[in-house]
């Protein structure tokens, strides 16, 4: 491995790899405009956002795996594998328990409730103003999630490659606003199955030409091996180690929850599918899809580490941060065969487009459920339909906006993309928790409760990005520059800015006796600490303040409910007009335009006329009557 270095200053893309990235670019593109355009296009916002609750399993389930495996995890996940072990594998197993917690208890409340927007569900369980609480955090985490996903693979292959970075924002978030824009959910389910091919088989060659350069599988494995990379069994109980069994199990299964259980985003797409076992299976498919996208990244970790184990790029400045390992491994070993470059920069961008609409369709959907049609209840759905493609327009422009200014991003981008979900989203999840699983919850326990958990998450991580913990207490493997032929000039400086920071022994007088414990826990805990924070605050201030009676919840909002319920939400007619009257969501069709109910399951929401807020007694009993006494206000 002596000669990797030589050529670091010739490190670049060529044309036959830009002409791969751009073929990417135009079959996505494509995807997108065919798939969403087909059929007529959509005639109601619902079609828009849910593609008619008409989608197969199998597309929903790879949609579902790509929208959080975005280039950030394609550039973080080995480079963190390649620092901290295999171990990170463990991630799996809390993307499996996230994965059957999901199936069984929020996605057959959110699927047989028939909501479009998942912070619906808020407004009929407690009131309108924890509904918007949970909007806005949802629109803030997302725009600066996705700003993150769009603009760290940017800059980290325009530090590596000399990729021009403004290209890069440019074309990949005009590229993946336009066809979400113009095709809606069908777009962007099918063109999520054309990325996720694209970031497995970037990944698979990559493994493939990288085992095959030191020596073949076996070799990979006993020298990884031999430096303490085949990690598996670390149980280690302390918060602070960045990477354990119990980091994955108990951090990053909540994490993974909030994102898969509760997050607009996911729910958009599995209560997109024909009937709930369909979207269940699609939960399925997702995990398949899952854990291939994280073994696959994780194993490229491990070959990376043997293919530098003796010249380290980052000790010796070939690289300035750990994230750029992978650019620069793929540019080392495929530096003789051009246009597969160009692959693994399809796969990182595949992840991007996919995440990015993603999140604007998501927020479209989320805006004009929870903040237009409350207000403006009588558009009709050519309108609707036309605002919804205007808002894509304007959070897909956000994000690229976000993404510009994003030059302060510090860290990795993996701990950077996590520490946004974890401290917003965490919180959010627990306020579906205490909806769904404690019934004396009221609404002023969980605005209470999310308050306390957003501002104990975000205490604990500015304050780990002010005073950042030391590699050692994090746990990172040590690695080695020995053999390097021509070292970097400014490899002894770098030398001795990681010695400082691993170095127990110099410790800064300013430094607060909180940043070596509490802010030094692992970023995976803070999405676990504003969940617990919100659900124990949310069920002590409901028992001080009242509690909910258990008779004025409306059917269907607790989680062990609905199987007697038994109720179901059907698939969209596609014979929708636009005239008005019909091609509208499930509670805005009148009782007489349903089918008989063996020809078609009702769902349960059904909204009041009039724009005064939903309670939970706005719930549809089979059989409508008087309102019963014991309503909520809530």
């Amino acid at each position: 491995m002596g000669s990797v270095e030589a050529d670091a200053g010739a490190a670049t893309f060529g044309a036959w790899d830009y002409g791969v990235f751009a073929l990417m670019l135009l079959v996505s593109t494509g995807i997108g405009l065919w798939v969403g355009l087909a059929g007529g296009g959509q005639r109601s916002a619902d079609d828009f956002f849910t593609g008619g609750r008409r989608l197969a399993a199998g597309p929903v389930g790879l949609s579902l795996a790509a929208s959080f495996m975005s280039a950030v995890q394609v550039l973080g996940v080995p480079a963190e594998a390649a620092r901290f072990g295999i171990k990170f594998l463990w991630m799996c197993l809390g993307q499996v328990f996230s994965s059957v917690l999901t199936a069984a208890l929020f996605l057959p409340v959110f699927y047989r409730l028939g909501l479009t927007s998942t912070y619906q569900y808020l407004e009929l369980r407690f009131s309108r103003p924890v509904r918007l609480c949970g909007t806005v955090q949802y629109l803030v985490a997302t725009t600066l999630y996705t700003g993150i996903v769009i603009y760290a693979p940017a800059l980290i292959l325009n530090q590596v490659t000399g990729l021009d970075i403004w290209a890069s924002l440019l074309s990949t978030g005009f590229i993946c606003t336009f066809y979400t824009t113009v095709g809606g959910m069908k777009a962007v389910v099918w063109t999520d199955v054309f990325q996720v091919v694209v970031m497995l088989s970037g990944f698979w060659v990559v493994l493939a030409r990288g085992a095959l350069l030191v020596g073949g599988p076996l070799r990979v494995l006993q020298l990884a091996h031999n430096h303490s990379r085949i990690n598996i069994m670390d149980f280690n109980p302390d918060p602070r180690s960045r990477y354990t069994f119990w980091t994955f199990v108990v951090g990053g299964t909540l994490v993974w929850l909030s994102m898969y259980g509760v997050n607009q985003a996911q729910v958009q797409r599995y209560v997109a599918c024909r009937t709930e076992s369909k979207a269940k299976l699609a939960l399925l498919i997702n995990q398949l899809g899952l854990f291939l996208i994280v073994f696959s990244a994780a194993c490229c970790g491990i070959v990376m580490f043997v293919f530098y184990k003796d010249c380290d790029p980052l000790l010796t400045g070939r690289i300035s941060a750990p994230d750029q390992y992978m650019p620069l491994l793929v540019l080392d070993i495929f530096k003789d065969l051009p246009g597969i470059p160009g692959l693994f920069l399809a796969c990182a961008y595949s992840g991007t487009l996919s995440t990015a609409s993603t999140s604007i369709n998501a927020m479209a959907a989320v805006t004009v459920e929870d903040l237009i049609k409350p207000r403006m209840p009588g558009l009709a759905p050519r309108k609707l339909v036309l605002i919804s493609k205007g808002l894509s327009l304007i959070y897909g422009s956000a994000c690229l906006t976000v993404a510009a200014l994003s030059s302060l991003l510090g860290g990795g981008v993996l701990q950077g993309s996590f520490t946004v979900m974890g401290v917003i989203s965490g919180p959010l999840l627990g306020a579906f928790i205490l909806g769904m699983g404690l019934p004396a919850c009221n609404a002023t326990g969980v605005l209470a409760g999310l308050g306390a958990g957003l501002a104990l998450s975000l205490w604990v991580a500015v304050g780990a990005t002010l005073y950042p913990p030391s590699a050692e207490s994090m746990g990172v493997l040590p690695f080695s520059d020995t053999r390097c032929q021509a070292p970097s000039a400014n490899a002894s400086v770098l030398d001795l800015l990681l010695a400082a920071n691993s170095s127990g022994s110099t410790v800064d007088p300013g430094r607060p006796d909180l940043a070596d414990s509490f802010y030094a826990i692992s970023y995976l805990y803070y999405g676990a600490l504003g969940t617990l924070t919100t659900v124990l605050c949310g069920a002590v201030v409901s028992l001080l303040t009242g509690p909910t009676q258990r008779s004025a919840l409306g059917p269907g909002l607790l989680w062990w409910e609905p199987a007697r319920q038994g109720a179901a939400v059907a698939p969209k007619e596609e014979a929708a007009t636009l005239d008005g009257s019909l091609a509208k969501g499930p509670e805005e069709i009148s009782p007489r335009a349903k089918k008989p109910p063996e020809e078609e399951q009702r769902p349960l929401c059904s909204r009041r006329a009039g724009p005064e807020p939903l309670t939970p007694g706005d719930l549809a009993d089979p059989d409508p009557g008087p309102a019963r006494e014991g309503e909520s206000n809530l």
